[in-house]
């Protein structure tokens, strides 16, 4: 080999190396530019009353700081400021189906960010009857929101909220951020309940809402990255009936209506989802289960990133 050859083909090599190199910078600076996605589990208790050790349900999903806030137990506004979430980043609201553990602060939540630093327009998104219940609401905070409006400047509440109702399978809908769809799930007596997947720019995510085992969960839920499914811990139901006087009626209720540890994962297991996120536990305050037991009695039914959610957990 010549000098002059060595000399060209170190040159190539550099200049192949180069032109590597400018590739991965910019293969890296897409992907930072890339949007992240949030997921904050701001409470992870079942059931309507209120418990020590968690609060009720509900999560939000934050991508390019926009706030979509799936369900609304009570406290809810309060979980968003410690989440460190401004009650502006809220743009949509979606409600999974019309129970009081999932809808009491609805209505508090949109009163509560407007008296803090909400001034755009929140769409919000349910099951019937959502535009009376919001309607109702806004009758009912009459007085105080006239009063605020007359010596605070705030504008009108009234006008900021757009309600939607939703009523079968499908599209919801989609902006810059997010594509949501709606799967119908099975929750007896209520109906109709409801699934949401959230497509994001960088992952996908589902949030089962109350369910018991759905076929259509399964679809929505099909390769998905993050799947959030509500959770029953059967073995310790009899203690946490003890302490219930409508025992006979309330077992018959969560029996037919909620997914027990083994189903939850088959379900996950089905559904080929990387990540099952638990949440919703029932029991959620009394008796209290240690993280272990959640986990050891799933993990059996499947083999992925198993998480046992708590409030403000970020995924």
């Amino acid at each position: 080999m010549t000098l002059h050859s060595g000399r060209r083909r170190f040159i190539a090599a550099a200049a192949a190396l180069a032109a590597a190199l400018k590739l991965s910078v910019a293969n890296a600076a897409e992907v930072a530019e890339k949007p992240r996605s949030r997921l904050i589990l701001l409470g992870t208790s079942g059931g309507p009353t209120p418990k020590p050790n968690r609060s009720a349900a509900a999560q939000v999903i934050v991508v390019n700081g926009v706030s979509y806030v799936i369900d609304c137990g009570n406290g809810v506004a309060r979980q968003l400021v410690l989440a460190k979430l401004k009650l502006a980043s809220m743009r949509h609201v979606f409600l999974t189906h019309q129970h009081s553990d999932h809808n009491a602060d609805y209505g508090n939540l949109l009163l509560l960010a407007w008296a803090t630093d909400l001034a755009h327009r929140v769409d919000t998104w349910g099951p019937p009857p959502l535009v009376e219940m919001t309607r109702q609401f806004l009758a009912l905070n009459d007085y105080d929101i006239r009063t605020r409006i007359a010596d605070e400047g705030r504008p009108s509440l009234k006008e900021l909220i757009v309600s939607h109702e939703i009523g079968a399978d499908g599209l919801v809908m989609q902006d810059e951020n997010v594509k949501v769809t709606a799967a119908l799930v099975e929750h007896p007596p209520v109906s109709p309940a409801f699934a949401y997947r959230f497509d994001c720019p960088d992952r996908s995510i589902v949030i089962s809402g109350d369910t018991r085992p759905s076929k259509n969960l399964v679809r929505l839920a099909q390769g998905a990255d993050v799947l959030v499914h509500e959770v029953m811990h059967l073995p310790s139901l009899e203690a946490l009936l003890a302490t219930e006087t409508n025992a006979k009626t309330l077992r018959d209720h969560l029996l037919a209506s909620h997914s027990t540890t083994e189903q939850v994962g088959r379900i996950a297991t089905e559904a080929g989802v990387k990540a099952l996120v638990l949440s919703h536990f029932v029991p959620g305050g009394y008796p209290f289960l240690k993280d272990e037991v959640w986990f050891d009695a799933v993990r059996p039914y499947f083999a992925g990133n198993l998480i046992v959610g708590r409030d403000l957990m970020e995924l």
